[in-house]
């Protein structure tokens, strides 16, 4: 336990810019409780008015949390969500930065992943990268990922990047941690194509064997492959089958493990989400948000190369 108030100090501090005096809430779930514990006990020892609560897990990510759990968020100067969903795209984190709270979510956390992998990275580095993916996201109108034959076209066109370097030192910055990734809502009519999924994914975890998608005018058409089944919620209703994200990994300590958390931010992967984008500048709102990662992808902006099967060329 030690070892995990350390860890949640240095969080604190250098990510979270806390100072003593700041109201700390902690907002966790029954399945996650030594990790917010540690949290709690290092906002403390930092000086920090530090509050922790605790809710049911939630059935989906993107699932909201009870009102008045939200309504606390959005009085806090800092929130720290680990939890088993993520509450990354939800109402009441967007409302809660939009009151000057800085949130960082931690969906599927464990404490192994707590004191290892991403959580080591130096974020510095990981900010530089993260600054420069997002600029070329936002300037460009199109993009383009291959793969083992596989073509999968976005039109980004009018939408922002969104840079989530795991640094949220100023009002109303948030994102994951750990972190390290540049994302994008693409246009919901403007997908198209193909695409092997082989790293993981959200409903299935570290995938032994290959997804196959097939993605229509921005909706999921057909998903075939091991364990694809568990993957019916996209196909329950048009906003669940809509491509919401596309994200760039830019964190070079982050290791693929099966938990989406740290899978989306392993340097040189891309992966693309399906549902809810309305926190990022999209305009689905759904039952879920569910990322698979792309391994060695080959990734254009506007026909410039970004990442060559993995390698970024930029």
């Amino acid at each position: 336990m030690r070892n995990l108030v350390d860890i949640s100090k240095g969080i604190l501090t250098s990510c979270l810019d806390a100072k003593p005096g700041e109201e700390v809430f902690i907002v966790t779930d029954d399945t996650r409780v030594p990790i917010a514990q540690a949290l709690y006990e290092g906002a403390k020892e930092l000086g920090c008015e530090a509050m922790m609560t605790i809710m049911k897990e939630r059935e989906l990510n993107g699932e909201e949390p009870p009102k008045a759990i939200a309504e606390a968020m959005k009085a806090a100067d800092i929130v720290i969500c680990p939890t088993a969903k993520s509450l990354t795209h939800t109402n009441a984190r967007i409302n809660a930065a939009k009151e000057g709270t800085r949130v960082a979510t931690m969906p599927g956390i464990t404490e192994a992943m707590f004191g290892a992998g991403a959580m080591t990275a130096d974020y510095n580095e990981v900010e530089r990268l993260t600054a420069k993916i997002t600029d070329l996201l936002t300037e460009c109108s199109t993009a383009r990922i291959e793969k083992d034959g596989c073509v999968l076209n976005l039109k980004l066109e009018g939408r922002n990047g969104i840079p989530s370097p795991g640094i949220y030192r100023k009002p109303g910055q948030c994102g994951n941690l750990p972190s390290g990734e540049a994302y994008i809502a693409p246009l919901e009519d403007g997908v198209d194509g193909e695409m092997i999924i082989d790293g993981s994914m959200v409903g299935i975890g570290k995938l032994e064997s290959p997804l196959h998608v097939v993605i229509e005018k921005g909706k999921l058409k057909k998903v075939s492959g091991q364990y694809s089944e568990k993957l019916d919620i996209l196909l329950a209703n048009e906003r669940n089958a809509t491509v919401g994200e596309l994200g760039i990994g830019t964190n070079e300590a982050a290791v693929l493990n099966g938990i989406i958390l740290e899978d989306e931010k392993v340097y040189g992967t891309v992966h693309i989400a399906f549902g809810t984008n309305t926190s990022f500048g999209g305009v689905n709102k759904a039952d879920c948000h569910m990322d698979g990662i792309i391994l060695n992808p080959t990734l254009y902006f506007d026909d410039k190369l970004i990442i060559d099967k993995g390698k970024f060329v930029v």
